[in-house]
């Protein structure tokens, strides 16, 4: 099977010598969930932006399910971007049906079986919401498409501890079957225990790449406090 990303020599410099993200090379298999983990500045966002297309490396490569970013790759990825693109006039029902005209996989049934168990107000405009409760709706919409990669761009960061469990809980149970799932925190405490694996990332440069267990058994200790170490925090 293809496995789901592969970067090879990934560098993206905004000024040039000084590289965000330094000469990456990665392989991720699909039905795994994986954390991506570095600091502030470690590069996370860069490299979940140039999988997406957003971003162009500067030099070496990366594909999604064998596609270089495009229309084709998008079409397997769900991205949950750190901040909403979404209108705040626009009302719950309002962007289920955008979800629904853009997205071939996405299933409004799903999401709205999700809201309604929520007891969220389709009607309600997402400006009128909590903080915690736009984070739901989000990642419901993102959850709700059949998706081969779902990219989650710090999902729990900013939300009360039952919202985060909820997400947790969204994550776990929602994602389609033998698809990837990365998400990027810095809340490792959180979600170590739904990892399969984990991705280090230190000034732009891959550190470590393995699963929890493997890190128990050669470090001594959790992702979390192992993080801690590496990252002196």
């Amino acid at each position: 099977m293809e496995p789901i990303l592969r970067c090879r020599n990934l560098t993206k410099c905004y000024r040039p010598g000084h590289p965000v993200v330094s000469d990456l090379t990665l392989t991720l298999n699909s039905g795994r969930i994986i954390g991506l983990l570095g600091p502030n500045g470690s590069g996370k966002t860069t490299l979940i932006k140039m999988i997406n297309g957003l971003l162009r490396p500067t030099s070496g490569e990366v594909y999604i399910d064998g596609f270089v970013p495009g229309p084709e790759s998008r079409n397997v990825v769900s991205y949950l971007p750190e901040r909403t693109y979404l209108e705040a006039q626009d009302t719950v029902s309002d962007i289920i049906g955008f979800f629904d005209d853009f997205y071939e996989d996405f299933d409004p049934d799903r999401a709205r079986e999700m809201i309604a168990s929520l007891k969220i107000d389709e009607t309600a405009r997402l400006k009128t919401l909590s903080k915690g409760t736009k984070e739901k709706v989000q990642l419901i919409l993102v959850m709700s498409r059949n998706a081969r990669l779902y990219i989650l761009d710090e999902p729990i960061a900013g939300v009360d501890p039952a919202a985060r469990d909820y997400i947790i809980r969204t994550i776990v149970g929602n994602h389609n079957p033998g698809s990837t799932v990365l998400i990027c925190t810095h809340l490792i405490s959180d979600i170590e225990n739904i990892l399969d694996e984990v991705v280090f990332l230190k000034n732009g440069h891959l550190v470590l790449y393995g699963t929890p267990a493997e890190i128990r058994d050669k470090y001594g200790c959790s992702v979390d406090k192992h993080f801690r170490e590496v990252f002196a925090c």
